[in-house]
């Protein structure tokens, strides 16, 4: 992640009114270098910013006709994964509910942000418990699963606006959910487990990875895109980063241990099953090669994959951006640029 390539910056920096915490890339490909950015105000006013790098002048500029008033932070930003542009422009957003938003920003247009659908998986109520995460089903855009403080996960059929199916899913709160398939999804919960769900049966999980401390949480976890046997997640207050083989429940094949303080996110490459990159309260987004740990593909006994499952592997490419990193998201079509969210600044880096 250097300063300097190729004659121009390789950093771009979008400064925001308010403390950036949620991010996520449009992938429509009339739409490149597109953010949908969530604001951290502890109050009931926040709001949602669609930001763009202007290539030509190299700045990223938000489009003030696009932001809009969200009530309490978002916890999670993201565009539908449209990656041909045929259907309709939607952001979802999760929080007190899962909304849908609808972009008009056809260039000569009215450009604005219509709330299009508000979904409440309370049958008896109109308040639902608050949402940790959602994630977008990119094989089948209809479906979003999100997770609640309520321990279920809800499978959401989006274009019908229903409820698809909704599981117990842990004994506490379920704080993100993933999905690894078109019926395929995993969860991790305050319980310290990492569930995986196949919704052709609807009564079973599968416990992949326990905390060793059962009362230590698991925050969040990102399922590689490109091979889909591995799961990445992090523990509350944790500095390592736990890459796990779904074949070989219990034990990580590596554990990643050179941040110097709490992980915050982690997201696996969207091209490349043996990249990641995580960032944490010591300022540092780091980038792994996985390759190098001789853990992927197989429980190799070599020394390499024993070193690697023992936290000895070290990050390929390091930055710092000065102060706690919050957000990542590896932008999947443009899958050099890496976004991340610190303060009131959201970044997007070459790697």
């Amino acid at each position: 992640m250097q300063q300097q390539g190729e004659g121009r910056a390789e950093i771009y920096t979008y400064e925001s009114p308010h403390l950036v915490y949620g991010a996520g890339w449009s992938v429509r490909p009339d739409k490149p270098f597109r953010l949908a950015l969530g604001s951290f105000i502890e109050d009931y006013a926040n709001r949602v910013e669609i930001v763009q790098l202007d290539e030509g002048r190299g700045v990223i500029r938000s489009n003030p006709a696009l932001g809009f008033q969200h009530p309490y932070p978002p916890t999670k930003v993201g565009f539908i994964p449209d990656k041909d542009g045929t259907r309709p422009d939607l952001l979802a957003t999760s929080g007190d509910f899962l909304r849908l938003w609808r972009i008009h920003d056809e260039p000569g247009s009215n450009q604005h942000v219509r709330l299009e659908k508000l979904l409440n998986n309370n049958k008896g109520g109109e308040f639902s418990a608050p949402l940790t995460s959602f994630d977008w089903n990119e094989l089948d855009p209809r479906r979003i699963g999100t997770a609640s403080i309520d321990t279920t996960c809800t499978v959401w059929d989006v274009e019908r606006g229903v409820v698809d199916t909704q599981l117990i899913a842990h004994d506490k709160e379920v704080y993100d959910i993933a999905w690894g398939g078109v019926g395929i999804f995993a969860s991790v919960s305050a319980d310290g487990s990492v569930r995986v769900f196949d919704l052709r049966d609807k009564e079973h999980s599968t416990i992949i990875y326990e905390s060793p401390q059962p009362s230590t949480p698991l925050l969040r976890l990102s399922w590689n895109k490109q091979d889909p046997r591995y799961i990445a997640a992090f523990a509350m207050d944790s500095s390592k980063v736990l890459v796990l083989d779904i074949r070989y429940p219990t034990l990580p094949v590596a554990q990643l241990q050179r941040h110097q303080a709490s992980v915050n996110a982690v997201c696996w490459a969207p091209h490349s099953a043996v990249h990641l990159c995580s960032a944490g309260d010591d300022c540092q987004a780091l980038i792994w090669d996985l390759a190098l740990s001789g853990a992927m593909g197989g429980q190799q006994q070599d020394g390499t994959a024993a070193a690697a499952a023992a936290g000895g592997l070290d990050p390929i490419l390091a930055y710092n951006a000065g102060t706690e990193i919050n957000q990542l998201q590896w932008s999947a079509s443009q899958p050099d640029w890496v976004a991340i969210c610190f303060g009131n600044k959201a970044q997007i880096l070459r790697v």
